[in-house]
């Protein structure tokens, strides 16, 4: 399909974009509508938090986005391009850390190096020099100085979490795809982590997005939050969030944050209904 030079202007201003995009999954009488004309346009440095009813198709759209799925409708676009055209670094990281249990955690850290351009031509050079300072750098971002040569079991889940961090973030990428990265964490140790993720982000500004069910979480990280319906889901609000940062949890109890996560509340619960 032929595109005017203020499309293609418009996709390259942009590091994600999904156009009227549908997904079908299965097939015959198993078939089913997972995203319904779904459009998105996402910016450099946007912290896109997306919530809904289970089974919305949030995590769809991480993988659309990330080119491990392709529409069966419409167009997506990453970094100007349609996706599997020219890929750009993704850093992931899910509920589930997955360390390898022979490694140590800094050498986890460092797998991206091993296998993502331009790091893994030069990954047997500069894995004990320059790739070793940046784990430990990182590790020390997130608090974990001194862990780099432990083994995953002797580690806590929020450890593990934090390392698992450092592991996204790594090569740098352009684009953080985090798919309730924290969801398995208790309270204490998942507002901690909120401050520590703030504090990457802050300083690399990387474009993230960000799947949760935890509408806090939502509001104290994202600059973007977008509201999906229930199956077939498709972005029925795309809502700012411009509380000043660095957010503290002192943010959480303040009078503005408590009506956006009431409205998102509102919102979810409309959606499960129709």
């Amino acid at each position: 399909m032929t595109r005017s030079p203020a499309a293609s202007e418009s996709h390259a201003m942009r590091v994600a974009q999904l156009e009227n995009v549908k997904v079908r999954f299965g097939k015959g009488n198993n078939a089913f509508l997972a995203l319904d004309r779904t459009n998105l346009a996402v910016n450099p440095g946007d912290f896109v938090a997306m919530v809904g009813p289970s089974g919305c198709g949030k995590s769809t759209i991480l993988k659309l986005v990330a080119g491990l799925l392709r529409p069966t409708e419409g167009n997506v676009f990453v970094a100007g391009r349609e996706v599997g055209a020219e890929r750009i670094g993704i850093g992931m990281a899910f509920q589930n850390p997955t360390m390898l249990p022979w490694l140590t955690i800094r050498e986890n850290i460092m797998l991206p190096l091993k296998i993502v351009k331009p790091y893994a031509h030069t990954f047997a050079r500069d894995k004990r020099t320059v790739f070793r300072d940046r784990a430990e750098d990182l590790l020390a971002k997130v608090g974990l100085t001194g862990f780099g040569d432990r083994r995953p079991w002797e580690l806590s889940g929020g450890m593990l979490q934090r390392a698992n961090l450092c592991r996204a973030l790594i090569h740098s990428p352009k684009l953080l795809m985090l798919d309730e990265p924290f969801g398995a964490l208790d309270q204490f140790t998942r507002e901690e982590l909120w401050s520590v993720l703030q504090e990457l982000w802050m300083e690399t500004m990387p474009t993230v997005f960000l799947v949760t069910h935890d509408l806090r979480e939502a509001a104290f990280l994202a600059s973007r939050i977008l509201v999906m319906s229930a199956r077939p889901g498709r972005v029925t609000e795309d809502r700012a969030v411009g509380f000043t940062r660095p957010r503290t949890l002192e943010t959480t109890f303040e009078p503005e944050f408590a009506e956006l996560t009431n409205d998102l509340r509102r919102m979810i619960v409309e959606a499960r209904q129709i």
